[in-house]
């Protein structure tokens, strides 16, 4: 069943065609566009329209979603700095549910606004497990008329929406959810490798972390993925160092102290160096291990 206006979609990555999927899943018309093309084939097999180019995507929808990368691809496919800008956001809603630091956000609200589009942030917390299930938290910054009318839009993808006021609020917040989220799996990394280095039961410590009141959604994933070695992807580690570093330029600006996501950067920079960057975050166990390797030698 198709409910609604047409809604542009770009960014197909590992939470962008999840997201976009649960879109169509729910009856939503979509078109969508990636720079990877292989990436569109789940979409157009769910019955979205596949752009021949972004230009189309602008030129066909109002609303559009971006789950991009990076500050580079989100410019990129506005065009930001050339005259095709206007032509793409005038008149538009762009919805970036990426991360991006607070202060390109701003910037970039800014620019659209002086071209007459509306711009609103929406980043997502949670990993691609999340993102299948429809079951992301959403954070929601711009013109309250705009995040009023894109709740109900939202909601195939976040299982809850919160207003965060005005820009850059809601990146604001997802870098204060991502500083508790990284230091929190780190820790559970450490104390993994604490427990094996002592040779404990990894059986009997998930099972007892599991039974704690410590236990979350997250650390049961996580320690599962631990005692089973399995590195797959789901929040991956270039990923998590870029958000990292995302929370450390936050912090520096407000001159906030962040003794602990100082060290969790340390660590995901070192697993990325050692060719780990397409791994999950708890592949960051390995950087830890490594550590205690050069200790022992």
């Amino acid at each position: 069943m198709q409910t609604g206006e047409q809604i542009g979609f770009i960014g197909l990555g590992t939470m962008g065609q999840p997201m976009a999927l649960n879109l169509r899943h729910a009856g939503r018309p979509l078109m969508v566009w990636n720079r990877t093309p292989e990436r569109t084939a789940p979409l157009r097999e769910a019955g979205a329209v596949v752009a021949a180019d972004v230009g189309e995507v602008f030129e066909q929808c109002n609303t559009m979603l971006l789950m991009l990368e990076n500050e580079g691809a989100t410019d990129a496919v506005l065009g930001r700095g050339t005259e095709a800008f206007m032509r793409r956001v005038a008149g538009h809603c762009i919805v970036s549910m990426g991360t991006t630091s607070a202060k390109y956000s701003q910037g970039l609200s800014q620019d659209i606004a002086a071209a007459n589009g509306r711009f609103v942030e929406a980043p997502v917390s949670g990993s691609r497990k999340p993102a299948v299930a429809g079951q992301l938290i959403g954070m929601l910054a711009g013109p309250p008329e705009e995040i009023e009318r894109l709740r109900p839009l939202l909601s195939p993808i976040c299982k809850q929406l919160f207003d965060c006021g005005t820009v850059p609020g809601a990146l604001q917040m997802k870098l204060a959810v991502n500083t508790f989220l990284i230091t929190m799996v780190t820790g559970l990394a450490e104390a993994a490798h604490f427990a094996a280095r002592h040779g404990l039961d990894m059986d009997s410590f998930a099972d007892i972390l599991n039974a704690g009141p410590m236990a979350s959604d997250v650390s049961r994933v996580k320690i599962d993925k631990l005692r089973n070695r399995d590195f797959s992807r789901q929040a991956g580690i270039s990923d998590v160092l870029k958000n990292s570093r995302l929370v450390l330029e936050a912090a520096r600006a407000a001159d906030t102290a962040s003794p602990l996501m100082n060290v969790c950067e340390a660590l995901y920079a070192e697993t990325e160096a050692m060719g780990r960057d397409e791994d999950d975050m708890i592949a960051v166990v390995q950087a830890i291990e490594a550590r205690t390797g050069r200790c022992a030698s």
